[in-house]
């Protein structure tokens, strides 16, 4: 019988988005017969995550061969655990759908001046940079974001002149590299009292096709950071964020008036993760605490911006770079989708409980947007 006590009801604030994706078992999952699934979806909200017994080999954790204690969370855990969503996508949902649900409503937003944030998080392997990028032809959400953007302006181009501008960066060990402009080296992040958090030299591109933004996700994408791991062959090794600057003002506004401007910011975080489970050393460990350290400062601001408070003293955006890039996308004025990415396997079932009460914290941000005007200025940033 279920335990009512464990549900949380899905509660999201006016502008923050909690989904739940729960990828499908991978090949060396299904290879493993002492290995089942422990997260079951029930319908589009709500997901069960439920352990197996206590004395299963493989939730436990293993060092140079030999079985040890399993850790406090596994021992206390309780049964069939309910968690409540915006969204809870199951094995077989598609790229499609997920965009559909996830991001599709806040595209229209972009182009009515509301700024937009979508950010995946999981651990490596969970499938977050599929979620994100795709592949071949199953394309994810920044590559559907973008062909949805264009058809959009494309039916608006009598009413309205509509600016584009790109930008595409990484973080990397706590370095910040242009994935567009690879030459330029680390590039350091400063505060502009009229922009905000800016990333200086950062290249802003006007692409003037879907395919110009195509080329441009393809370069940036092959410039990123990546090394293999044991949980993961192609381990994203560092924080992806592609953000899209949309300016637009009436046809016959002329020189001068008012332009909207918004921001749609969309990221591809690395994967948290153990050393245990991802067997690193030497730089791949360097690499994976630097990964952890930013993530932790993500989730403290987090925890910080649920804790029901009206007034929070401080919400620490400076303990990291990567915070500091998103602190509009977390606690300002922003409509933002948070999409956790797991996996439904025993083999990971510490990375897959502690992905489920992120996200399920973070259900308690709440943020209010507004639409931002500004007087019109050649350029876009």
């Amino acid at each position: 019988e279920r335990n009512p006590k464990m549900a949380s009801g899905a509660s999201s604030g006016q502008g923050f988005k909690v989904c739940v994706r729960v990828r499908p078992l991978n090949e060396k999952e299904l290879l493993r017969e002492d290995a089942k699934s422990i997260v079951t979806v029930l319908d589009d909200s709500m997901l069960v995550f439920d352990p197996k017994d206590d004395n299963d080999p493989t939730l436990q954790r293993q060092a140079h061969g030999r079985l040890r204690r399993a850790p406090r969370v596994l021992k206390k855990r309780a049964r069939d655990m309910q968690f409540a969503f915006d969204h809870v996508f199951h094995e077989r949902s598609s790229q499609q759908h997920v965009f559909e649900s996830t991001t599709k409503p806040i595209v229209s937003g972009v182009l009515d001046g509301y700024n937009a944030s979508v950010f995946c998080y999981g651990a490596t392997g969970a499938g977050k940079t599929h979620t994100m990028l795709g592949h071949g032809k199953e394309p994810g959400i920044i590559y559907l974001t973008v062909d949805e953007l264009y058809r959009q302006i494309e039916e608006k181009k009598h009413d309205v002149v509509c600016e584009v501008g790109l930008s595409y960066l990484e973080v990397y060990n706590e370095n910040i590299k242009d994935l567009l402009n690879p030459d330029s080296g680390t590039l350091p992040l400063r505060q502009d009292a009229r922009q905000g958090t800016v990333v200086s030299g950062l290249t802003v591109h006007q692409p003037k096709s879907v395919k110009d933004v195509i080329d441009m996700l393809d370069k940036g994408n092959a410039n990123r950071t990546q090394h293999p791991t044991d949980a993961n062959a192609t381990s994203s090794r560092s924080h992806a964020v592609f953000s899209i600057y949309v300016h637009q003002k009436p046809v016959n506004a002329g020189a001068s008036g008012s332009v909207s401007v918004a921001k749609m910011t969309l990221v591809d975080l690395a994967g948290s993760e153990r050393a245990t489970a991802t067997k690193n050393s030497g730089a791949r460990f360097r690499e994976g605490a630097n990964i952890n350290k930013s993530l932790l400062a993500l989730g403290n601001c987090i925890n910080a911006l649920a804790s029901g408070k009206k007034q929070v003293a401080h919400i620490p955006y400076r303990n990291s770079k990567l915070t500091r890039l998103l602190k509009d996308s977390l606690g300002g004025n922003c409509q933002t989708v948070m999409i956790a990415n797991c996996s439904p396997s025993s083999l990971t079932y510490e990375d897959t409980y502690n992905t489920l009460k992120y996200a399920n914290r973070a259900k308690n941000i709440k943020v209010l947007f507004s639409k931002l005007l500004k007087n019109y200025l050649s350029g876009l940033v």
